[in-house]
């Protein structure tokens, strides 16, 4: 790979967005497809394909082979509300590979002694994510359920088109939530939440509901739910 390629592929990522690097295997000539760019022939048509499924693979296309490595930025998982499940949660996708941040404007909750080796933002959403964005390779997991809490971040995460919003509730919670986004013009986006949060695994510990968050996260990122630009 020539050093100028790898160089901007580093650059992306690093920008937190997605990139495939193009390989024509017959003679080695190789160039980069951006996510923000529109295809412009057959070959760039397969390779985006590749891109949004997060999938390095050689591909035949018209006749020729070429190889198409995906490049994607770490997914991260923003959790707004340090609760008892938050705490599970967080360790448990740390393990998984994301990198995890508790947002909590409430410091008696967002401890350092509850949440050791957690990125801490002890700060209101609306304030958290203007140094730190969100982006469509995040996931949020809203478990203040608070709604001066949790609102602020739902805004923010529909318009960072996350790949997964998740949100605690019962049916009254939910349909209080709905009330909130007609309000504000949003409610032909409700379907883009996950609520009740969570796979039905019959979950009940806060290590369970846990599990159940990180499962559905994890199989809507790696089923194509998400979405990259």
């Amino acid at each position: 790979m020539r050093r100028e390629l790898l160089a901007a592929m580093k650059f992306e990522t690093d920008a937190r967005r997605a990139s495939v690097l193009v390989t024509d295997v017959a003679d080695g000539a190789q160039f980069l497809l951006l996510a923000s760019s529109e295809p412009k022939n057959s070959v760039e048509v397969a390779a985006r394909q590749a891109l949004l499924d997060g999938e390095s693979r050689m591909a035949l296309v018209e006749g020729r082979e070429y190889f198409f490595t995906v490049a994607w930025p770490a997914p991260r998982l923003v959790i707004v509300g340090a609760s008892h499940v938050s705490q599970a949660l967080a360790a448990l996708s740390v393990t998984a590979g994301f990198d995890v941040a508790i947002v909590d404007p409430r410091k008696a909750f967002a401890s350092e002694r509850r949440f050791p080796g957690v990125n801490l933002v002890a700060q209101w959403p609306q304030d958290a994510f203007k140094q730190a964005p969100l982006d469509p390779f995040c996931a949020v997991a809203l478990l203040a359920h608070v709604p001066s809490i949790d609102d602020p971040a739902l805004l923010e995460a529909l318009d960072a088109g996350c790949f997964y919003i998740g949100a605690l509730g019962s049916k009254k919670t939910r349909d209080a939530r709905m009330k909130r986004l007609a309000a504000a013009g949003r409610q032909s986006e409700a379907d883009r939440i996950h609520a009740p949060i969570g796979l039905d695994i019959g979950a009940r510990t806060p290590a369970e509901i846990a599990v159940a968050i990180l499962a559905e996260i994890v199989s809507v990122m790696r089923r194509g739910g998400a979405r990259r630009r």
